[in-house]
């Protein structure tokens, strides 16, 4: 005869089911996850936090030994301040007007020379793309001078397409695009090249459509470098009717040099943060879709 097993009862009911929380894994979900989580976004976002809160603040606020979070009054004299020390109104209007255009052609170039890597037949194809590597890999900081040179001497100082012109191009749009462009189903482009479909109706009626992660990635990274943009508008530009705003944000702290100025500078930092913001939180859910979209490619 075979025994029956002994089956303990107690055991089952201490076993914990699948999923169900315990203490040894909440604290491996708390220290490995949450808290670290925690203090990253705490590093990140309390300088942001500090930086509007003592934009409100008067000067014997800030510069004091005994720091407070909170203003004790609201005010809002150092953005009048700002505003009154630097056309901020001219410069704000030169930036959203620079990044509008410069993101847009630069996402239009990107679609552009993705789709001629992946989908149009020329020689030296593959060479093409390792030059965009290339370029991707080079700091822009070494193309200052020839451009300054180039830019210079065709007249382009304090212009807008002075400062559009060199930066036109994007080694990061052009690989995003085209990893994620080889993951296209190529059925779906034949189809349309038997219904007599050519290269310009493909692009903007099959691979743009559905495509619209990877490109929203592309244009937020554009938006926001475009914006942020410093160092050759900085060099091209000294009226102060051409610059931008991170240009301007220099020019006001050299007008509110030493402590005195520090809420003013706070004013003037969060005017020009805050269109970022907006937009990265407009178009912060593509990211992950989009980088992830093209990463499983060759």
């Amino acid at each position: 005869m075979t025994s029956t097993p002994v089956v303990d009862r107690r055991a089952l009911v201490e076993q914990p089911l699948p999923g169900m929380w315990t203490r040894k894994n909440l604290v491996a979900t708390l220290l490995g996850g949450a808290l670290p989580l925690l203090l990253a976004t705490l590093v990140v976002a309390l300088p942001l936090l500090y930086m509007v809160l003592s934009s409100f603040k008067t000067v014997h606020e800030i510069v004091t030994l005994t720091p407070k979070l909170l203003p004790d009054h609201w005010a809002f004299t150092n953005y009048s301040e700002a505003m009154r020390n630097v056309p901020f109104g001219r410069i704000f209007l030169n930036s959203v007007m620079l990044t509008t255009v410069g993101s847009s052609i630069k996402v239009v170039l990107a679609l552009l020379t993705a789709y001629a890597l992946v989908f149009v037949r020329f020689p030296f194809k593959n060479v093409i793309f390792v030059l965009v590597l290339v370029a991707l890999m080079v700091p822009s900081q070494v193309s200052i001078l020839p451009n300054y040179v180039l830019i210079a001497s065709m007249g382009g100082e304090n212009t807008y397409w002075g400062i559009l012109l060199p930066g036109l191009g994007t080694a990061f749009g052009t690989f995003l695009l085209r990893q994620h462009f080889k993951t296209l189903p190529t059925s779906m482009l034949e189809a349309a090249e038997v219904d007599g479909a050519g290269h310009w109706r493909r692009l903007w009626q099959i691979v743009v459509p559905v495509s619209g992660p990877s490109i929203a990635t592309v244009a937020l990274v554009t938006i926001v470098s475009e914006w942020n943009e410093y160092i050759w508008p900085l060099i091209i530009t000294t009226d102060p009717n051409k610059m931008t705003l991170p240009v301007g944000l220099t020019l006001l702290a050299s007008n509110e040099s030493g402590p005195q100025g520090w809420g003013v500078m706070m004013a003037g930092s969060v005017l020009v943060i805050l269109p970022v913001l907006v937009v990265f939180s407009m178009l912060q859910r593509y990211i992950v879709a989009g980088l992830t979209q093209g990463s499983l490619s060759n």
